[in-house]
């Protein structure tokens, strides 16, 4: 009697058998897809209606039917707004690792455990996967890419960086001619929602935040958006795939919306800025330079004018040039747009030539490459002592660090303050110059308050 193997999608359960099967390219074309789902949440039921509601697009899409045969649920008895036969939702994984009609599975599931076991089953157990966890790619992309290569399987994730934005097939497939240089974007909409509507109607962070969750766009514990985790998680895959290296990435500077105010909107408005968070990757001779966090961004590019909870990612190739690429990067249709091009992807073989290629690059070795913050023009707010030679005091302080200052802005002080807000504005400097400055600065007595430093984006 074979024992059924469950999930309960908090721990980790046992491991399946491995049945053999041929690729999906070597099938009957005429024969039906057969799909395996585990996750029926928001995004997998988005898949579902899409595959459902365009089915006969799709299937000329694929070259075939693809049909979804059986979902796994954490509560098949869970009331969904999609109806599917009893037969085809259960809360039992062997449905879908025991069945060798299934051939391609889309993981919809968040977190890191159970998805990592269940990822690593049904790659042993011959399946292809999709997933939308980028969580779970930035941390355990070596150990699951090396699964799939094992397997001869493959992994495709486009969902998990930029919702609906083709940014995965752009870097893997459309641009590898290029040797590209640079990768700048806003990759969370949560944060860029609250930063357009805090810009846009003078609201506190606090307040904009509960509309954000009101409205769906913030998540209970709204944690990973706004400390920048979720940026950094999608940038460390995107360095993977644009310059071949697995970076881990609680390792690159990320910063969260804290230290994001009224004041300091106004102060980069003033400036003909807008602030945004930036997700900012470049590389030069044996060197990354990597940063997550809010930046100020010049009004009329690109990122400064992308609003709300839209996406924005500008990629630049040697060859290519400057290329962008702008949309909805979260919610329910645009994620499961992406999934469902993946699993057509699978289906007729682009993913596999895709995955094969971006995975034996990602594993090269990272041997002499160092992580920096890289080199621009900073802003820096302060609060100081109105008092005679506090000024000179300061400038000397960033002079010390071979910091040339570009402009200096006093403001009076408001009511409720206790030093005169100071706005100094740099020249172009190194990250770790501009980092030992502040802390210097932090710790002279005329200055009031901790200082908010930002790198200023002229592109």
């Amino acid at each position: 009697m074979r024992h059924a193997a469950k999930y309960d999608f908090e721990e980790q359960s046992g491991t399946q058998t491995t049945p053999r099967r041929k690729h999906i390219g070597s099938d009957d074309m005429t024969h039906p897809v057969h799909l395996g789902l585990v996750g029926m949440g928001t995004v997998g039921t988005g898949v579902v209606r899409v595959l459902q509601d365009s089915a006969d697009h799709i299937s000329r899409q694929a070259g075939r039917p693809i049909i979804v045969e059986h979902v796994v649920v954490q509560n098949p008895q869970k009331p969904r707004s999609i109806e599917l036969p009893s037969d085809q939702l259960s809360s039992d994984m062997s449905q879908i690792t025991g069945n060798p009609s299934i051939s391609v599975v889309a993981v919809l599931l968040g977190g890191l455990e159970p998805a990592r076991t269940i990822c690593l089953d049904l790659l042993r157990s011959g399946k292809d996967l999709v997933t939308a966890n980028k969580a779970l790619l930035a941390e355990h992309g070596p150990e699951l890419f090396h699964a799939a290569r094992e397997a001869g399987r493959s992994i495709a994730f486009e969902a998990a960086i930029g919702g609906g934005i083709p940014i995965v097939a752009a870097i893997s497939e459309c641009l590898t001619g290029n040797r590209i240089s640079s990768i700048r974007g806003i990759l969370n909409g949560t944060s860029n929602f609250i930063l357009t509507k805090m810009e846009q109607d003078g609201s506190a962070y606090q307040d904009v935040l509960a509309l954000a969750q009101s409205e769906g766009y913030a998540e209970a514990d709204p944690t990973m958006d706004v400390d920048g985790t979720d940026a950094t998680q999608k940038l460390a895959l995107l360095v993977h795939l644009a310059f071949g290296q697995w970076v881990p990435w609680a390792s690159i500077p990320r910063f969260g919306l804290e230290s994001v105010d009224q004041e300091l909107l106004r102060f980069a408005d003033e400036l003909g800025c807008r602030i945004r968070v930036v997700a900012d990757a470049s590389r030069g001779d044996k060197t990354l330079s990597l940063r997550v966090g809010p930046a100020l961004v010049r009004k009329g590019t690109p990122l400064a004018e992308t609003q709300g909870a839209f996406n924005a990612v500008s990629v630049v190739g040697d060859a290519v040039g400057p290329l962008f690429f702008h949309g909805l990067g979260a919610g329910q249709m645009p994620t499961a747009s992406a999934v469902v091009a993946d699993i057509i992807g699978t289906v007729v073989g682009r993913s596999a030539i895709t995955f094969q290629q971006a995975s034996a690059v990602g594993m090269s070795a990272q041997s002499g490459t160092s992580i920096h913050g890289g080199q621009n023009p900073s802003f820096l707010r302060l609060h100081v002592a109105d008092a005679p030679g506090v000024l000179a005091d300061l400038t000397g302080i960033l002079g010390a660090q071979g910091i040339s200052i570009d402009s200096v802005i006093q403001h009076p002080a408001e009511k409720e303050q206790s030093g005169v807000p100071l706005i100094i504005m740099t020249h172009c400097c190194p990250t770790e110059a501009v980092d030992r400055a502040v802390d210097a600065l932090n710790k002279n007595p005329a200055v009031r308050s901790p200082i908010c430093c930002l790198p200023v984006i002229n592109e």
